[in-house]
């Protein structure tokens, strides 16, 4: 079972760290579960733009083929303008939207306000839910006043909402994980 943890932009550091805290919690709460991260910082993706997959550059294979053979997600993404940034939904776009059918997927954000949370609520879930994703009900936002100088979390509200969502992704993927019997 392997759960991608999704670092949903090219700019900052810590959206990727906060996807990579959530990744490290599951491993050390739930060792069988295999963990890998996906951060759009390191890949040259491509613009969707319909063509086929193989007419893609590598980078952008290699990053939709993560996706697709991910059992279940955990999404990370800062909130610019109050909304995500145009590289998450362009990873969204490249995606076939049945790969994310009956997948659990966990959200985690970051931004500069406490209200940026409701992007959250507006926009990704609702995503989540047009994919026929099954959408944890928990989800971690921070801001920058819950990160040190040195780009740490330091926040005890934050780090165990963090141990939450690593638990609620783990139990909702044993339990709706599985692949539906169809007669």
């Amino acid at each position: 079972m392997e759960l991608l943890g999704i670092s949903g932009t090219i700019v900052g550091v810590k959206t990727a760290i906060l996807v990579q805290t959530v990744l490290d919690e599951v491993k050390k709460q739930h060792p069988e579960i295999k963990t890998k991260m996906l951060d759009l910082r390191d890949y040259d993706l491509q613009f969707c733009d319909g063509r086929s997959v193989s007419d893609y550059n590598e980078d952008t294979r290699l990053v939709i083929q993560a996706v697709t053979e991910a059992d279940f997600y955990l999404i990370g993404t800062p909130v610019f303008n109050c909304s995500i940034p145009a590289p998450l939904k362009n990873l969204i776009d490249l995606i076939q939207p049945t790969v994310f059918r009956h997948k659990v997927m966990g959200f985690v954000a970051n931004g500069g306000t406490y209200q940026h949370y409701l992007m959250i609520e507006n926009q990704l879930k609702p995503i989540a839910s047009y994919l026929r994703a099954y959408i944890a009900p928990s989800y971690v936002y921070a801001n920058v006043s819950h990160f040190n100088e040195h780009n740490e979390i330091d926040d005890l509200e934050i780090v165990t909402r963090i141990q939450h969502l690593a638990d609620e992704l783990v139990h909702m993927q044993k339990r709706l994980g599985q692949p539906l019997v169809t007669q």
